[in-house]
Protein backbone atom coordinates (compact mmCIF):
# COMPACT_ATOMS: atom_id res chain seq x y z
CA UNK A 1 0.00 0.00 0.00
CA UNK A 2 1.40 3.58 -1.14
CA UNK A 3 -0.34 6.84 -1.29
CA UNK A 4 -0.94 7.71 -4.35
CA UNK A 5 -2.61 10.85 -6.57
CA UNK A 6 -3.48 9.87 -10.09
CA UNK A 7 -4.43 12.56 -12.57
CA UNK A 8 -7.00 12.12 -16.08
CA UNK A 9 -6.88 15.39 -17.99
CA UNK A 10 -6.14 17.59 -15.90
CA UNK A 11 -8.23 16.64 -13.40
CA UNK A 12 -7.40 14.85 -9.82
CA UNK A 13 -9.85 11.41 -9.53
CA UNK A 14 -8.02 9.36 -6.76
CA UNK A 15 -6.04 10.68 -3.65
CA UNK A 16 -5.39 9.44 -0.15
CA UNK A 17 -3.77 5.64 0.66
CA UNK A 18 -4.93 3.49 -2.33
CA UNK A 19 -3.79 0.37 -4.04
CA UNK A 20 -1.25 1.34 -6.48
CA UNK A 21 -2.73 0.17 -10.14
CA UNK A 22 0.45 -2.24 -11.02
CA UNK A 23 -0.64 -4.24 -7.90
CA UNK A 24 -2.78 -7.46 -9.45
CA UNK A 25 -4.82 -8.87 -7.30
CA UNK A 26 -6.33 -12.51 -7.43
CA UNK A 27 -9.54 -13.03 -9.47
CA UNK A 28 -11.60 -15.20 -6.83
CA UNK A 29 -10.13 -12.79 -3.68
CA UNK A 30 -11.51 -9.96 -6.06
CA UNK A 31 -14.63 -11.09 -6.00
CA UNK A 32 -14.86 -11.95 -2.40
CA UNK A 33 -14.19 -8.16 -1.75
CA UNK A 34 -17.11 -7.31 -3.55
CA UNK A 35 -18.76 -9.25 -1.29
CA UNK A 36 -22.23 -7.36 -0.41
CA UNK A 37 -22.57 -4.87 -2.97
CA UNK A 38 -25.73 -2.41 -4.07
CA UNK A 39 -26.63 -0.93 -7.79
CA UNK A 40 -26.31 2.93 -8.10
CA UNK A 41 -27.50 6.16 -9.25
CA UNK A 42 -28.75 4.44 -13.05
CA UNK A 43 -31.75 6.66 -12.98
CA UNK A 44 -30.52 9.65 -11.12
CA UNK A 45 -31.06 12.94 -12.30
CA UNK A 46 -27.34 13.74 -11.65
CA UNK A 47 -26.07 12.40 -14.83
CA UNK A 48 -28.16 15.82 -16.03
CA UNK A 49 -26.86 18.27 -13.74
CA UNK A 50 -25.11 17.29 -10.33
CA UNK A 51 -27.33 19.59 -8.41
CA UNK A 52 -30.70 17.97 -9.03
CA UNK A 53 -28.92 14.62 -7.48
CA UNK A 54 -30.74 12.35 -5.30
CA UNK A 55 -27.26 10.30 -4.30
CA UNK A 56 -25.77 12.04 -1.98
CA UNK A 57 -21.78 12.30 -1.38
CA UNK A 58 -22.01 11.31 2.38
CA UNK A 59 -23.82 8.62 1.05
CA UNK A 60 -20.90 6.19 0.01
CA UNK A 61 -19.10 6.44 3.66
CA UNK A 62 -23.13 5.58 4.58
CA UNK A 63 -23.02 2.50 2.37
CA UNK A 64 -19.59 0.80 3.79
CA UNK A 65 -20.76 1.41 7.69
CA UNK A 66 -24.06 -0.23 6.93
CA UNK A 67 -21.83 -3.27 6.16
CA UNK A 68 -21.60 -3.25 2.20
CA UNK A 69 -18.57 -3.84 0.02
CA UNK A 70 -19.43 -2.61 -3.49
CA UNK A 71 -21.18 -0.25 -5.44
CA UNK A 72 -22.74 -1.40 -9.16
CA UNK A 73 -22.61 2.04 -10.74
CA UNK A 74 -25.21 1.66 -13.67
CA UNK A 75 -24.21 3.62 -16.64
CA UNK A 76 -26.66 5.19 -19.69
CA UNK A 77 -23.71 7.44 -21.78
CA UNK A 78 -25.05 6.95 -25.40
CA UNK A 79 -27.25 10.06 -24.89
CA UNK A 80 -24.07 12.13 -23.86
CA UNK A 81 -21.64 11.14 -26.34
CA UNK A 82 -21.77 13.25 -29.71
CA UNK A 83 -23.26 11.47 -32.43
CA UNK A 84 -20.16 11.45 -34.79
CA UNK A 85 -17.26 10.07 -34.29
CA UNK A 86 -15.03 9.34 -31.96
CA UNK A 87 -18.31 9.89 -30.26
CA UNK A 88 -16.90 11.63 -26.85
CA UNK A 89 -18.29 11.61 -24.09
CA UNK A 90 -19.82 14.64 -22.71
CA UNK A 91 -16.90 16.37 -19.68
CA UNK A 92 -19.94 17.11 -17.53
CA UNK A 93 -20.99 13.31 -17.28
CA UNK A 94 -17.69 12.25 -17.62
CA UNK A 95 -16.95 14.20 -14.04
CA UNK A 96 -20.05 12.92 -12.66
CA UNK A 97 -18.49 9.33 -12.94
CA UNK A 98 -15.25 10.56 -11.85
CA UNK A 99 -16.63 11.67 -8.66
CA UNK A 100 -18.84 8.26 -7.90
CA UNK A 101 -15.71 6.18 -8.55
CA UNK A 102 -13.21 8.46 -6.28
CA UNK A 103 -15.93 8.63 -3.47
CA UNK A 104 -16.13 4.99 -3.44
CA UNK A 105 -12.33 4.31 -3.39
CA UNK A 106 -12.48 6.88 -0.61
CA UNK A 107 -14.66 5.26 1.24
CA UNK A 108 -13.32 1.69 0.72
CA UNK A 109 -16.00 0.80 -1.27
CA UNK A 110 -15.04 -1.40 -4.85
CA UNK A 111 -16.49 0.40 -8.06
CA UNK A 112 -18.00 -1.64 -10.69
CA UNK A 113 -18.21 0.83 -13.75
CA UNK A 114 -21.73 -0.96 -15.69
CA UNK A 115 -22.77 -0.20 -19.00
CA UNK A 116 -26.69 -0.44 -18.75
CA UNK A 117 -27.04 0.14 -22.78
CA UNK A 118 -29.04 -2.90 -22.53
CA UNK A 119 -32.15 -1.39 -24.09
CA UNK A 120 -30.13 0.04 -26.98
CA UNK A 121 -28.21 -2.78 -27.61
CA UNK A 122 -30.46 -4.97 -27.36
CA UNK A 123 -33.17 -3.29 -29.90
CA UNK A 124 -30.26 -3.06 -32.97
CA UNK A 125 -26.78 -4.13 -31.69
CA UNK A 126 -25.32 -2.45 -35.50
CA UNK A 127 -26.01 0.43 -34.88
CA UNK A 128 -25.41 1.27 -31.48
CA UNK A 129 -22.32 -0.67 -32.02
CA UNK A 130 -20.57 2.75 -33.06
CA UNK A 131 -21.20 3.95 -29.24
CA UNK A 132 -20.46 0.93 -27.72
CA UNK A 133 -17.02 -0.13 -28.52
CA UNK A 134 -16.21 4.20 -28.56
CA UNK A 135 -17.22 3.90 -25.17
CA UNK A 136 -14.87 1.76 -23.78
CA UNK A 137 -12.17 3.11 -25.88
CA UNK A 138 -12.58 6.42 -23.67
CA UNK A 139 -13.57 4.68 -20.25
CA UNK A 140 -10.51 2.43 -20.59
CA UNK A 141 -7.91 4.92 -21.27
CA UNK A 142 -9.81 7.05 -18.34
CA UNK A 143 -9.31 4.81 -15.67
CA UNK A 144 -6.13 2.70 -16.75
CA UNK A 145 -4.00 3.64 -13.76
CA UNK A 146 -6.75 3.19 -11.36
CA UNK A 147 -6.52 0.66 -8.87
CA UNK A 148 -7.62 -2.77 -9.09
CA UNK A 149 -10.84 -2.06 -7.09
CA UNK A 150 -12.21 -0.20 -10.06
CA UNK A 151 -13.55 -3.20 -12.53
CA UNK A 152 -15.43 -3.16 -15.88
CA UNK A 153 -18.73 -4.67 -16.79
CA UNK A 154 -18.73 -4.93 -20.24
CA UNK A 155 -22.77 -4.68 -20.72
CA UNK A 156 -25.80 -4.91 -18.55
CA UNK A 157 -28.32 -7.72 -19.62
CA UNK A 158 -27.37 -8.46 -23.41
CA UNK A 159 -30.99 -9.67 -24.84
CA UNK A 160 -33.63 -9.42 -27.89
CA UNK A 161 -31.19 -8.98 -31.33
CA UNK A 162 -28.27 -9.63 -29.23
CA UNK A 163 -28.23 -12.98 -29.51
CA UNK A 164 -25.60 -15.27 -27.79
CA UNK A 165 -23.91 -15.98 -30.72
CA UNK A 166 -23.88 -12.46 -31.51
CA UNK A 167 -22.71 -11.24 -27.80
CA UNK A 168 -19.76 -13.81 -27.85
CA UNK A 169 -18.74 -11.52 -30.87
CA UNK A 170 -19.79 -8.16 -29.64
CA UNK A 171 -18.17 -8.60 -25.80
CA UNK A 172 -14.82 -10.02 -27.50
CA UNK A 173 -14.49 -6.78 -29.15
CA UNK A 174 -14.97 -4.89 -26.17
CA UNK A 175 -12.76 -6.90 -24.18
CA UNK A 176 -10.08 -6.86 -26.84
CA UNK A 177 -10.62 -2.35 -26.55
CA UNK A 178 -10.30 -2.89 -22.85
CA UNK A 179 -7.07 -5.19 -22.60
CA UNK A 180 -5.10 -2.53 -25.22
CA UNK A 181 -5.00 -0.36 -21.91
CA UNK A 182 -6.08 -2.48 -18.77
CA UNK A 183 -4.16 -5.78 -19.58
CA UNK A 184 -4.84 -7.34 -16.08
CA UNK A 185 -8.50 -4.94 -14.85
CA UNK A 186 -10.79 -7.42 -13.42
CA UNK A 187 -14.10 -7.54 -16.50
CA UNK A 188 -17.16 -8.73 -15.56
CA UNK A 189 -19.18 -10.40 -18.14
CA UNK A 190 -22.56 -12.23 -18.11
CA UNK A 191 -24.49 -14.38 -20.27
CA UNK A 192 -27.30 -13.16 -23.10
CA UNK A 193 -31.21 -13.30 -22.40
CA UNK A 194 -30.62 -10.81 -20.11
CA UNK A 195 -27.49 -12.26 -17.88
CA UNK A 196 -30.12 -15.17 -17.45
CA UNK A 197 -28.47 -18.53 -15.20
CA UNK A 198 -30.09 -20.88 -18.11
CA UNK A 199 -27.99 -18.87 -20.82
CA UNK A 200 -24.93 -19.70 -19.01
CA UNK A 201 -23.17 -22.65 -20.58
CA UNK A 202 -23.79 -20.18 -24.10
CA UNK A 203 -21.20 -18.43 -23.09
CA UNK A 204 -17.83 -18.81 -24.22
CA UNK A 205 -14.89 -17.48 -22.68
CA UNK A 206 -11.58 -16.97 -23.67
CA UNK A 207 -9.29 -19.40 -21.80
CA UNK A 208 -5.82 -17.74 -21.58
CA UNK A 209 -7.53 -14.83 -20.01
CA UNK A 210 -8.66 -15.36 -16.35
CA UNK A 211 -9.35 -12.01 -15.04
CA UNK A 212 -12.82 -12.31 -15.69
CA UNK A 213 -15.73 -12.24 -13.33
CA UNK A 214 -19.22 -13.92 -14.73
CA UNK A 215 -22.64 -12.19 -13.94
CA UNK A 216 -26.03 -13.65 -13.72
CA UNK A 217 -28.56 -12.39 -12.89
CA UNK A 218 -31.87 -13.52 -10.79
CA UNK A 219 -35.49 -12.61 -10.43
CA UNK A 220 -37.28 -15.77 -10.79
CA UNK A 221 -39.90 -16.16 -10.54
CA UNK A 222 -40.83 -13.02 -12.68
CA UNK A 223 -44.12 -13.43 -11.42
CA UNK A 224 -43.53 -12.82 -7.87
CA UNK A 225 -40.64 -10.44 -8.25
CA UNK A 226 -42.08 -7.91 -10.87
CA UNK A 227 -45.41 -8.07 -10.07
CA UNK A 228 -47.37 -4.43 -10.55
CA UNK A 229 -43.63 -3.40 -12.76
CA UNK A 230 -45.28 -1.61 -15.48
CA UNK A 231 -42.47 -1.66 -17.28
CA UNK A 232 -43.05 -5.45 -17.84
CA UNK A 233 -46.92 -5.61 -19.40
CA UNK A 234 -47.09 -9.67 -18.57
CA UNK A 235 -46.77 -8.65 -14.72
CA UNK A 236 -47.98 -5.46 -15.00
CA UNK A 237 -51.93 -6.07 -13.68
CA UNK A 238 -50.84 -8.99 -11.59
CA UNK A 239 -50.57 -8.58 -7.64
CA UNK A 240 -51.29 -10.54 -4.36
CA UNK A 241 -48.58 -13.28 -5.43
CA UNK A 242 -46.76 -14.33 -2.20
CA UNK A 243 -43.26 -15.99 -2.21
CA UNK A 244 -42.59 -18.82 -1.16
CA UNK A 245 -45.81 -20.45 -2.15
CA UNK A 246 -44.90 -24.02 -1.38
CA UNK A 247 -41.46 -25.36 -0.53
CA UNK A 248 -40.88 -25.71 -4.33
CA UNK A 249 -40.13 -21.95 -4.71
CA UNK A 250 -37.07 -22.35 -2.18
CA UNK A 251 -35.94 -25.79 -3.89
CA UNK A 252 -36.02 -23.76 -7.08
CA UNK A 253 -33.67 -20.83 -5.71
CA UNK A 254 -31.13 -23.14 -4.61
CA UNK A 255 -31.35 -25.59 -7.96
CA UNK A 256 -30.67 -23.05 -9.92
CA UNK A 257 -27.35 -21.66 -8.07
CA UNK A 258 -26.34 -25.29 -7.51
CA UNK A 259 -26.31 -25.20 -12.03
CA UNK A 260 -24.66 -22.42 -11.88
CA UNK A 261 -21.60 -22.70 -9.07
CA UNK A 262 -21.12 -26.28 -11.33
CA UNK A 263 -20.02 -24.37 -13.89
CA UNK A 264 -18.55 -21.88 -12.15
CA UNK A 265 -16.36 -24.64 -10.98
CA UNK A 266 -15.82 -26.91 -14.13
CA UNK A 267 -14.32 -23.46 -16.04
CA UNK A 268 -12.75 -22.09 -12.85
CA UNK A 269 -14.33 -18.82 -13.16
CA UNK A 270 -15.80 -16.46 -9.73
CA UNK A 271 -18.83 -15.79 -9.85
CA UNK A 272 -20.78 -12.20 -9.37
CA UNK A 273 -24.62 -12.04 -8.95
CA UNK A 274 -25.21 -8.13 -9.75
CA UNK A 275 -28.98 -7.94 -9.83
CA UNK A 276 -31.40 -9.64 -7.52
CA UNK A 277 -34.53 -8.08 -5.54
CA UNK A 278 -38.14 -7.90 -5.68
CA UNK A 279 -40.30 -4.86 -7.07
CA UNK A 280 -42.30 -2.70 -4.44
CA UNK A 281 -45.79 -4.15 -5.30
CA UNK A 282 -44.95 -7.49 -3.83
CA UNK A 283 -45.92 -7.16 -0.25
CA UNK A 284 -42.73 -6.75 2.09
CA UNK A 285 -43.00 -10.02 4.29
CA UNK A 286 -42.72 -11.82 1.03
CA UNK A 287 -39.53 -9.33 -0.58
CA UNK A 288 -38.35 -9.67 3.14
CA UNK A 289 -38.28 -14.04 2.51
CA UNK A 290 -37.25 -13.95 -1.23
CA UNK A 291 -34.50 -11.27 -0.79
CA UNK A 292 -32.69 -12.83 2.22
CA UNK A 293 -33.38 -16.04 0.97
CA UNK A 294 -31.54 -15.50 -2.80
CA UNK A 295 -28.37 -13.98 -0.87
CA UNK A 296 -27.96 -16.25 1.75
CA UNK A 297 -28.50 -19.03 -1.18
CA UNK A 298 -25.64 -17.13 -2.98
CA UNK A 299 -23.07 -16.52 -0.26
CA UNK A 300 -23.49 -19.96 0.53
CA UNK A 301 -22.13 -20.71 -3.05
CA UNK A 302 -19.54 -18.21 -2.86
CA UNK A 303 -20.63 -15.65 -4.95
CA UNK A 304 -20.82 -11.62 -4.46
CA UNK A 305 -23.87 -9.60 -5.03
CA UNK A 306 -25.26 -6.52 -5.54
CA UNK A 307 -28.86 -5.62 -4.81
CA UNK A 308 -30.92 -4.13 -7.13
CA UNK A 309 -31.16 -1.51 -6.11
CA UNK A 310 -30.74 1.79 -3.99
CA UNK A 311 -33.26 3.90 -4.94
CA UNK A 312 -35.95 4.52 -7.51
CA UNK A 313 -37.61 1.50 -7.44
CA UNK A 314 -36.94 -1.98 -5.25
CA UNK A 315 -35.96 0.83 -3.20
CA UNK A 316 -33.71 0.41 -0.04
CA UNK A 317 -33.05 3.47 1.06
CA UNK A 318 -35.98 6.46 0.94
CA UNK A 319 -33.65 9.30 0.41
CA UNK A 320 -36.72 11.72 1.38
CA UNK A 321 -36.62 10.47 5.11
CA UNK A 322 -33.29 9.92 4.88
CA UNK A 323 -33.81 6.39 6.41
CA UNK A 324 -33.38 3.00 5.41
CA UNK A 325 -36.09 0.40 4.12
CA UNK A 326 -35.57 -1.50 7.37
CA UNK A 327 -37.19 -4.45 6.29
CA UNK A 328 -35.01 -4.62 2.89
CA UNK A 329 -31.98 -3.69 4.77
CA UNK A 330 -32.40 -6.37 7.44
CA UNK A 331 -33.09 -9.00 4.85
CA UNK A 332 -29.64 -8.15 2.96
CA UNK A 333 -27.33 -7.52 6.02
CA UNK A 334 -28.65 -9.73 8.99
Amino acid sequence: MRKVILFFSGFILFTGVLQAASEEMDIFALNQKIGRGVNIIGYDPIWRSPQQARFKEPYFKMLKEAGFSSVRINLHPFRFMKDEPPHTLDPQWLGTLRWAVEKSLAAGLVAILDLHEYNAMGSDPAAHRGKFLPFWEQISAEFAAAPPTVLFEILNEPNKQLTEELWNEYYRQALTVIRKSNPTRAVIIGPAHYNSVDALPSLQLPEDDRNLIVTVHYYKPMEFTHQGARWTPAYADKTGVVWPRSAADEEAVVEDFRKVKEWAQKNNRPIFLGEFGAYDKADMDSRVRYISFVARTAEKCGFSWAYWQFDSDFVLYDVEKEKWVQPIYNALIP
